[in-house]
């Protein structure tokens, strides 16, 4: 079936469920347990939770991620329009 998430894909979901937030602990884990920099895993959770198939697999923190994802550029754009005027 097409529709699922690949092992990697999950293994970086699970791992954000398990470790939320951003810390230098948390940073440690990503380059320990998923052999990742911190910077990729990044890339890789947001282009993740994009997906239906992350949607589907775990609605709540999808929608969590994707919410503080959002609330964080908001945040910029604001930042930015402020400068500018």
């Amino acid at each position: 079936m097409t529709d699922l998430l690949s092992d990697r894909e999950r293994e970086i979901l699970e791992f954000e469920a398990r470790r939320p937030g951003h810390s230098s602990a948390k940073e440690e884990a990503i380059r320990g347990e998923l052999q990742l920099t911190p910077a990729r895993y990044y890339q890789l959770l947001d282009r993740v939770i994009d997906t239906k198939q992350a949607l589907a697999a775990d609605p709540m923190l999808v929608r969590r991620l994707r919410r503080i994802r959002d609330d964080a550029a908001a945040r910029r754009a604001g930042r930015t329009a402020l400068s500018a005027g």
